[in-house]
């Protein structure tokens, strides 16, 4: 077992409207289980403009990870689940729809031989922009030794979250993006003050949606990845009645605390929805400005 000191985020996703409330607890009960969620909250991280409690623990043990039941706020559950929104966003995400975990009920965990270790998991997820919610069960299972890859989620029972017609509201905005006389380009979103102009919002959604296949692809039973800002996205010309953008992503892992670079190629349509086609990460840069509202 190893000393380390880990930093832990709990979601609590409340639409995309208003900027991120910090509540400050006076300090943390560290007398629990060492894998236990601390209850500091030390800085807020924003994601689609929701609340995100960031809490830290002192010095703490990790054990090696447990089979059997798991508790929902100790490290592996949250992890393990924080999986299950990127692969939803993955599939179901567009500018009018994202996709965020609410809230763990409950896990397991169990070596599967050979293949690696499977998390059984009931979960709370929201549908952040019709902020509608609804309980889902999902399975994730984080590959090792030679089939060693991105994890492979199953989800049921999230047929709901689904049912908000957005076809609408995306065919607007994909006639606009395309008929444009200039391409469109935004920087810093959101900006050092968690602002985000209303017309840039669907250009955020769609950075959230293609940074969740690199969170989607990165993630592991050791980290956990948040959106933390689209730095820069520029539209490129429609290729194939597809829309086209060039971006740089900031993404936080909370366990490391490191901000990671990433420069993404995508696609969106409203019948294809959102394909990245290159993803590419960028040198650690010393000097960079952090992105808003991270230590």
């Amino acid at each position: 077992m190893m000393s380390v000191r880990i930093i832990v985020v709990l979601a609590v996703l409340t639409g995309v409207t208003g900027s991120p409330n910090v509540m400050i607890k006076p300090e943390a009960d560290m007398s629990a289980h060492p894998n236990s969620v601390p209850e500091t909250v030390e800085e807020a991280e924003i994601f689609g403009q929701q609340n995100v409690s960031v809490l830290v623990g002192e010095e703490a043990e990790e054990d090696v990870m447990a089979t059997g039941e798991l508790n929902p706020n100790h490290y592996p559950a949250q992890r393990a689940a924080k999986v299950v929104q990127h692969y939803l966003n993955t599939r179901y995400g567009s500018p009018y729809r994202l996709f965020g975990l609410q809230r763990v009920h409950s896990g397991n965990a169990e070596d599967v031989a050979d293949s690696g270790r499977k998390y059984q998991l009931e979960v709370t997820v929201q549908e952040i922009i019709a902020n509608t919610t609804e309980k889902c069960s999902a399975e994730v299972l984080f590959p090792r030794g030679e089939r060693q890859g991105s994890a492979q989620v199953q989800a049921s029972s999230c047929e709901e979250l689904l049912k908000n017609d957005t076809k609408a509201q995306e065919e607007a905005l994909y006639q606009e993006y395309k008929m444009n006389q200039s391409l469109v380009t935004a920087q810093n979103l959101p900006d050092s003050y968690g602002h985000i102009e209303p017309n840039m919002k669907p250009l955020w959604h769609l950075g959230i949606v293609a940074s969740s296949f690199v969170m989607l692809n990165e993630s592991t039973e050791n980290t956990l990845y948040n959106m933390a800002q689209v730095a820069n996205v520029t539209q490129l010309p429609t290729e194939n009645d597809q829309l086209k953008f060039d971006s740089h992503i900031l993404l936080h892992e909370m366990v490391s605390q490191e901000i990671i670079h990433w420069k993404l190629l995508f696609t969106w349509s409203p019948p294809e929805g959102v394909k990245v086609l290159q993803m590419e990460q960028l040198p650690h840069c010393h000097r960079c400005e952090k992105p808003p509202n991270t230590n």
